[in-house]
């Protein structure tokens, strides 16, 4: 059964400028950017306001130094250590080392950077001597739309895609499915790109000599397919429809996850220093393990949750922790009331 409506096929380019074959502008990259520069000011306004540990004007230096030690290096170890090694092993760390910090090949974990920032906002208190708690919350309440930001450039480059979906009348079809599936679902690779290559000149020419293996050839086609509707069309029979799981992650873990901790931070000034990160990983966790169900796993299964679900259940533990030691054990120092309007 088809869905009711037209399916589209994702079609769209990971590359908003193109320089160079060297230099190019993506938006992963701009995504990135956007969440900084955006945290950044959010945490200037709850500065101004008294609902944040830090003074007005520390927030750059704090969001610079948290992008670095705390996302980039926490987010790239943890795709390595979790998802790289389940699926290849441990063979990188003698074969290629360097290969760790190689984020521009992709593979960053939104869990190893959750952890990455849990560890540096600590020493980053300890330096500032100000609460740990009281500046995780207040990066938590910014967190989200960063994530929002990354699952929107993630739907952009055509990844992280969700499962087929029958009869979902907004349904889409990634081609990336169609080399990172096809063992898996019976797709037909060989079949779409012959299909390419006989709707497209550019593609024929290409091809005219020796057909590339299928990865390069497949990347070839796609690159032609953004400009080209005829080589969309002739490939579509060959593409399942999808769930587009990025989006369903980005208003969950994103919109939705602000819009809540803002609302407590704003209305509940009060609130012992710790309860908010408590929110924000419980709140991350269960919009995760909802997510998923929609997303094709991107790694091996841990029992019968996958790897993003089985990794949130600690994060359930940790926000929990997180809650009562607020409760419990006092501040350093409180976010202080903000002032009468």
């Amino acid at each position: 059964m088809r869905p009711v409506f037209a399916t589209y096929v994702h079609d769209l380019s990971p590359v908003l400028v193109r320089f160079t074959d060297a230099i190019q502008l993506r938006w992963y990259g701009l995504a990135y950017l956007a969440a900084f520069l955006v945290g950044a000011w959010l945490l200037n306004v709850l500065a101004k306001r008294k609902l944040w540990v830090l003074p007005p004007g520390a927030a750059g230096d704090f969001i610079a130094a948290a992008a670095i030690f705390g996302v980039f290096i926490g987010g790239r170890l943890g795709y390595m250590l979790w998802y790289h090694t389940r699926e290849h092993g441990w063979d990188w760390l003698t074969e290629d080392p360097l290969m760790v910090f190689k984020v521009w090949e992709g593979g960053m974990a939104s869990h190893g950077g959750i952890l990455g920032l849990v560890i540096f906002t600590w020493f980053y208190a300890k330096k500032k001597n100000v609460s740990w708690r009281g500046l995780g919350d207040g990066l938590c309440v910014v967190s989200p739309l960063g994530l929002f930001f990354g699952r929107m450039a993630n739907f952009i480059n055509g990844e992280l895609y969700g499962r087929t979906a029958e009869g979902v009348a907004w349904a889409v079809k990634f081609p990336r499915a169609l080399v990172e599936q096809k063992n898996a679902e019976g797709l037909n690779l060989d079949s779409a790109l012959t299909a390419a290559g006989d709707a497209s000149e550019k593609l024929a020419t290409l091809w005219s000599e020796q057909m590339p293996p299928d990865r390069i050839a497949f990347e070839q086609m796609l690159e032609v397919q953004r400009h080209e509707p005829a080589v969309t069309k002739a490939i579509e029979p060959f593409l399942l429809p999808r769930h587009p799981s990025q989006l369903y992650e980005g208003l969950l873990e994103g919109i939705a996850l602000f819009a809540i901790l803002w609302f407590v931070r704003t209305r509940f000034p009060k609130a012992p220093a710790g309860v908010l990160t408590g929110l924000f990983f419980i709140f991350y966790a269960l919009f995760r393990i909802f997510a998923e169900q929609f997303r094709e796993p991107d790694s091996k299964m841990v029992g019968m949750l996958t790897s993003g679900q089985f990794l949130s259940l600690f994060m359930i533990v940790a926000g929990t922790a997180f809650i009562v030691s607020g409760k419990l054990i006092p501040a350093k120092t409180s976010p202080a009331p903000a002032p009468e309007s």
